[in-house]
């Protein structure tokens, strides 16, 4: 049990028959709502970004989010370690910079620097993820689940460190130099993910991230929104190597599959044997995750046995959505206004 998410058990059995490949009576669903009688605050989540030297001010911001919040299905406080996406790019070098609502990390460097790139153990960014993940655990203990921060995709890192258009220039001019450096990030990555993860697992159970969903083992979300940009071929060439090396050293994995330019890789990612499973993401300007344009995707997906993990569903569409899909591998994170909508959502779908 968990201060704020009284079910935490059953719903930690749930996720770990779903990782697991076992039988559900139906698909994992998560739901969050502002809870009966109490006033619902919104978390900053760039609370970490905006207030550096005193994490503190993220972490009790997150506690009063969670005490106006009623989570539902498998959803539960899962606090993660927002410094913006792909932060590994600040670990090696990339300066960081918080515009609006977001971090951007592109630093273009030359050949050269980028050579003998090595993690500076001393480097203020990573040393700013240990003392947060650190203040952050010792402040969940039966209360809510610590998420690992954003390392980021291995070529999106290397598009921060190498400048994206440099990068895309350079797929074609220097190839050797581009799988090389991707390779090095690969080892790098692996070693602050271990690092963080035996950090968290000094006093919590399992693992977590930004996609907000539980395991028992290693896992985490793995991308490459530079495929974007990439036709079949060059993301053959270089990403799918890299994701495949990922998935065989991680327990569990999902890809985070983002917008229409990557819809052409699907193939190549429901290659890759040991992937978990695939969350889409439609993209600014596109239809929802519940539209049924892509139902023929998600059912592909559902046809190759990889789990679909859908984000952001409309709760409105969720009856239809369940109807067209197998339930089998199924995952959907979804919000309701009230506890009460919720609680009903939750009966409607044969959960009480």
């Amino acid at each position: 049990m968990l201060l704020y998410k009284e079910d935490w058990e059953e719903a930690k059995e749930r996720l770990k028959a779903w990782w697991n490949e076992e039988a559900l009576d139906g698909p994992v669903v998560q739901v969050s709502a502002p809870r009966r009688g109490l006033l619902a605050i919104s978390w900053d989540r760039w609370s970490f970004v905006r207030y550096p030297e005193d994490p503190t001010i993220g972490i009790r911001g997150f506690e009063r989010a969670c005490e106006g919040t009623y989570f539902a299905g498998e959803a539960f406080p899962n606090l993660h370690i927002n410094l913006g996406p792909g932060v590994m790019a600040a670990y090696l070098g990339a300066s960081p910079r918080f515009i609006s609502e977001t971090v951007w990390f592109e630093t273009p460097k030359p050949w050269e620097e980028l050579e003998s790139l090595e993690l500076d153990r001393a480097n203020p960014w990573w040393e700013r993820t240990k003392r947060i993940a650190s203040m952050a655990l010792e402040a969940s203990k039966d209360k809510f689940i610590v998420g690992m921060t954003d390392l980021g995709g291995i070529m999106d890192i290397a598009a921060s460190l190498r400048g994206s258009n440099n990068l895309i220039i350079d797929l074609f001019k220097h190839p050797r130099r581009v799988k090389e450096l991707c390779w090095q990030i690969l080892e790098l990555w692996h070693s602050c993910y271990e690092e963080l993860h035996t950090l968290l697992r000094k006093g919590m159970e399992g693992s977590s991230a930004w996609m907000a969903i539980w395991c028992q083992e290693r896992w985490y979300p793995i991308q490459c929104d530079l495929s974007a940009v990439l036709s079949p071929r060059l993301f053959e060439a270089f990403a799918l190597p890299l994701l495949r090396e990922q998935c065989k050293r991680l327990d569990h994995t999902i890809y985070h599959w983002d917008g229409p330019g990557q819809i052409v890789h699907l193939d190549s990612l429901l290659s890759i044997k040991e992937l978990d499973g695939i969350q889409w993401t439609p993209g600014a300007g596109q239809p929802g995750t519940s539209s049924p344009v892509w139902f023929p995707l998600y059912r592909k997906i559902q046809r190759k046995n990889k789990r679909l993990v859908l984000l952001g569903v409309d709760k409105e569409s969720l009856d239809f959505l369940l109807k067209e899909l197998s339930p089998r591998g199924l995952l959907i994170q979804t919000n309701c206004t009230t506890e009460d909508e919720a609680r009903e959502l939750m009966k409607r779908i044969g959960r009480s």
